[in-house]
């Protein structure tokens, strides 16, 4: 999970096993391919009497995604113990099933499907996805191929083929969209097929610190009612056309709690064209390290509060070092447009095609200037973890929290990655040195009360070697199995000896 100000964001891929709901009326109109139907459903302005006549119409382009895919897991039950290997079936694999559900919708009558990628991608390094399957809300089935999927905009392309033409949704303009304006939102949570529920946009440009990067932290914010199992459906304007595709949720349960986020329509749209089209996704980068700007730096620079990122550091050899860009500058703009809150640094360059030259507006030293930058092409997100690693020491309390809702942060409540040379020489240990490092820790676990702080290398899991978080996933699944409360790391704090701490695992 996602932790940000002691509120969950939860993405909403489901694994519920209710049975899909279907038995809609056998009238109900092709979603889109009659043009002009939409026109003029509800008027922009008042509420609706109701929404039946548009679901009626939209709900037939809404899909239910169920997927089947292999974990491979170890049939040792002293994997990752020192008693490996004694008993004479070591090495010994065996596999198990696991199952999805989540949303998508059509966008063609040939059967090209929209989703979210974490809704098709196994969150499990030892999975492979084997099968994807859409339902109809009649209840057709149909096994679908996976056309293309990009995990930084989380989004992905699925095609179902048939000999007659499915109903279709089409994408709307998302930056017409206005906070008040009515939604709704069709998909499949925990399972229910074909639940329908409606609300108002929230927010039309809600930056949530959900993603990695920021380059596309960027959603529509609504209080209709999603789930898990929502994850990849549409929401949709009362024009019937899709201006978000639901993607996470704030909540402190698990469930909604009227906070859920949708990946804008006018971000997705031409990601979806370019992964049917096979083309590759590339974005902008500059190679910055950058801190958002809040009161205490304003007032220390004598700017507003509200308005640029600070540069904490340049990456050598990068576009923004090869351009003139200073550790210390404030980027008040790119190429024209405003970084604020809502339109970050991270987000315009990301969508600025690497090779062209932008200015970038700065002030530096109290004068603004303007620094003429070619953007780079932006690594992949190992790399970017990689680079973007820095050893400055913190408090305690003033560490970051883990991301992400993996197997790792769940159960152990750190966030790790693999030592690099990069890493090692920050670390000041031997560029040959293996070992996952300590990137955050959650602060109530018991790991980060018993020392296992940001820099922390961990050797070993229960007597094994880690160098891949797959390494340390699979001695939790093996520590977990045997039944065991707790996991035996050797780990080792800069400069000091190394350790042994046995750490309790936290509940699945």
């Amino acid at each position: 999970m996602r932790y940000s100000y002691g509120i969950t964001a939860a993405l909403l891929a489901g694994a519920a096993s209710l049975s899909l709901i279907s038995g809609f009326p056998a009238g109900a109109q092709v979603a889109q391919n009659d043009a002009g139907a939409m026109t003029n459903m509800v008027p922009r302005a008042g509420a609706p009497a109701s929404f039946a006549d548009l679901t009626q119409q939209l709900q037939p382009a809404v899909v239910n995604i169920s997927t089947r895919q292999r974990v491979t897991v170890t049939n040792n039950p002293f994997a990752g113990t020192p008693f490996e290997g004694m008993f004479g079936n070591q090495g010994q694999e065996s596999t198990r099933e696991a199952q999805s559900l989540g949303s998508g919708f059509l966008i063609s009558a040939d059967g090209y499907v929209v989703t979210n990628n974490h809704v098709i991608s196994p969150p499990d390094t030892n999975a492979e996805l084997e099968e994807v399957t859409v339902t109809l809300p009649d209840g057709t089935e149909y096994q679908a191929e996976v056309v293309g999927n990009d995990a930084d905009s989380d989004l992905a392309v699925l095609k179902i083929n048939r000999d007659e033409p499915f109903p279709f949704v089409q994408f709307g303009n998302s930056a017409a969209s206005r906070v008040g304006d009515w939604v709704i939102a069709i998909g499949n949570p925990f399972g229910l097929g074909g639940t329908v529920t409606s609300g108002i946009i929230s927010s039309v440009l809600r930056s949530t610190g959900m993603t990695n990067s920021g380059a596309y932290d960027r959603y529509i914010q609504t209080d209709a009612s999603i789930n898990r199992g929502n994850s990849g459906g549409p929401l949709f304007d009362m024009q019937g056309n899709v201006i978000g595709i639901n993607n996470a949720i704030f909540s402190p349960s698990g469930g909604s709690v009227g906070i859920g986020f949708a990946i804008p329509a006018d971000i997705a749209s031409p990601i979806v064209q370019k992964l049917i089209a096979g083309e590759e996704i590339v974005r902008g980068y500059l190679g910055v390290q950058i801190q958002p700007m809040n009161e205490d730096l304003a007032a220390a620079l004598g700017i507003a509060a509200n308005r640029g990122e600070f540069i904490q550091g340049v990456q050598p050899g990068g576009a923004a070092e090869q351009a003139g860009v200073q550790a210390g500058d404030v980027v008040l703009s790119v190429n024209g447009e405003e970084v604020t809150p809502d339109q970050t640094l991270s987000y315009l360059v990301a969508n600025t095609a690497p090779g062209t030259r932008i200015p970038l507006e700065v002030i530096r030293e109290g004068s603004r200037r303007t620094v003429q930058v070619t953007v780079g092409r932006r690594p992949s997100q190992e790399e970017l973890r990689s680079q973007q690693f820095s050893m400055d020491e913190e408090a305690p309390e003033q560490q970051q929290a883990p991301t992400g809702d993996g197997l790792i942060p769940q159960a152990l409540g750190l966030q790790v990655t693999p030592i690099t040379p990069l890493i090692a020489r920050q670390l000041g240990v031997g560029a040959d040195t293996r070992g996952l490092v300590v990137v955050a820790a959650d602060q109530s676990s018991d790991a980060a009360r018993k020392g296992l702080r940001r820099g922390v290398i961990i050797e070993t899991a229960n007597g094994s070697a880690v160098a891949t978080t797959g390494d340390l996933e699979g001695a939790i699944r093996a520590a977990r199995s045997e039944g065991r409360a707790a996991i035996l790391l050797r780990v080792r704090a800069r400069g000091g000896p190394a350790t042994s701490v046995p750490v309790r695992l936290r509940g699945e």
